[in-house]
């Protein structure tokens, strides 16, 4: 309670305290400053007529403070009730009570506005908690996506060592880890085979002696995860430590995780994930994430054998069938049929139909630089680039290595146009990985024909009409749209 009148101070306070309430008192605004920044008070009696600072002036202050914007200030005055009710109230006042006041009145109004603040509070940590969980239930549908989107490639990718790779790389990446390796071995093996090391894609078939890696042992013996958050005062790594104190040796290696798996009985091992000093120690959490990444991608894998073998699948034959193994997207075939059909309905119902024929520049080099396995990634991220800058009566194919396109039904030349441009920005500001080497960037360069125009009867005449205008875009510098 602040008020320049020492006897109202006193005898106010001692009412509320009767009431069971805390009271502190303050004689000036700066002295109420102070005290409430040592602890803020559920409530403010605050009046209106003092020296130097005014009630305004203090409430002014108050509500353009953050911390007190939710605070209830009761402004008590002298003045009349409509004068100082109005500028009260405007400057964020909860309630105003006139001098002299009924004390009944008073108690009345200021459990009112604590039960208002109460509520307040309630709601607010009601949001809280639901902003919390949205962002753990978006943190687990990411997680999920990223589970999905690997068991996806997953099943495209029946080789062995390709799996391996997939898994190691994709694991790697969604755990933001530097290793992740897949060490092949048994139980009783003195030495392993790495199938793959997503930190160096040169290094296969490397055998290592098991005796120096206690957490494989562990893993291939109890055939259960092994977690180790800090290798430098794990029990699991007390000999080898001493080995590396008498050989001088430094391991960057401080958190490991071995997961056993086991597609049949000639392939038995783990996925071993390291990281560094530099990076923060592994946790259950991601234990949790990478086992049923590995175990539902084994029997993924194990699903994809039977039914490459047994051909029983008749749904997953015709996808594959309809679809380019590597992006998912339209095969060519598929995209004849589909072509054929949008120009029959369009020139029966007199509307437009545009193609767009897209073509990477210069991606030969992509290949010789990082490798074919960049260059399928490279491929598959323009294929989700397309795929999402799409409506849903369009279709997108992968018309041969390299090559996309694109088909927009009732879509005039403007606006395919404009569209064109917009994915070859896309394309272009796209940061393409290539593990560990960075990032880097491609271009492409487009190539765009509309129905109906001059000599295009067909989808071959659409194509064909594309393809010069790609050739156009090409000879003209690439990276660019052509018609």
């Amino acid at each position: 309670m602040v008020d320049d009148d020492p006897a109202l101070l006193q005898t106010i306070s001692i009412v509320l305290r009767e009431q069971g309430y805390d009271v502190a008192t303050a004689d000036n605004g700066q002295a109420m400053l102070e005290s409430i920044e040592a602890r803020e008070p559920e409530l403010i009696l605050l009046d209106v007529l003092m020296p130097q600072l005014d009630g305004f002036q203090l409430l002014e202050r108050l509500k353009s403070d953050e911390r007190y914007a939710d605070l209830p200030v009761l402004m008590v005055s002298s003045l009349p009730a409509e004068e100082a009710t109005v500028k009260t109230l405007g400057l964020g006042a909860a309630d105003y009570i006139r001098k002299p006041f009924r004390v009944r009145e008073l108690l009345a109004r200021i459990q009112a506005q604590l039960r208002v603040r109460a509520e307040l509070r309630s709601a607010k940590d009601t949001v809280l908690k639901r902003e919390a969980d949205l962002v753990r239930a978006r943190e687990e549908a990411e997680t999920r996506r990223t589970m999905v989107d690997i068991l996806h490639e997953v099943t495209d990718e029946l080789s062995p060592e390709e799996i391996y790779h997939v898994v190691a790389r994709r694991v790697a990446r969604a755990l933001n880890t530097s290793h992740c390796s897949v060490v092949l071995a048994r139980p009783d093996d003195k030495f392993g085979i790495v199938a793959t090391a997503f930190e160096d894609p040169s290094v296969i078939n490397y055998r290592i002696q098991l005796e120096l890696y206690p957490e494989i042992r562990t893993a291939l013996a109890t055939q259960a995860p092994v977690l180790v958050e800090d290798l430098l005062v794990s029990p699991l790594y007390a000999e080898i430590r001493d080995k590396w104190a008498k050989q001088g040796t430094v391991v960057r290696i401080r958190s490991v995780i071995a997961l056993p798996f086991s597609l049949d009985s000639a392939q038995v091992g783990v996925f071993f994930l390291r990281r560094t000093g530099e990076e923060p120690p592994f946790d259950k959490e991601d234990v949790e994430f990478a086992s049923t990444v590995i175990r539902a991608a084994v029997s993924a894998i194990q699903r994809a054998r039977m039914i490459e073998t047994t051909k029983a699948d008749n749904a997953r034959l015709e996808v594959l069938a309809r679809t380019d193994p590597l992006t998912q997207l339209l095969n060519r075939r598929v995209l004849i049929e589909r072509l054929v059909q949008e120009v029959e309905r369009a020139r029966r119902y007199q509307n437009t139909i545009a193609l767009l024929m897209i073509d990477l520049d210069h991606f030969k080099r992509v290949n010789d630089q990082y490798g074919h396995l960049v260059g399928d990634d490279v491929l598959r991220d323009v294929a989700t680039i397309l795929r999402n800058a799409v409506r849903a009566v369009d279709a997108v194919a992968r018309y041969g290595g390299e090559e996309f396109v694109v088909v927009l039904p009732e879509t005039a030349a403007g606006g395919a146009q404009a569209f064109a441009e917009r994915l070859r920005e896309k394309i272009e500001a796209h940061d393409f990985s290539a593990h560990p080497h960075g990032s880097f960037h491609v271009t492409c360069s487009i190539g765009m024909a509309s129905y109906p125009g001059q000599h295009i009867e067909s989808g071959e005449d659409l194509l064909a009409r594309a393809d010069e205008a790609l050739y156009r875009a090409k000879a003209d510098g690439r990276n660019r749209v052509r018609t």
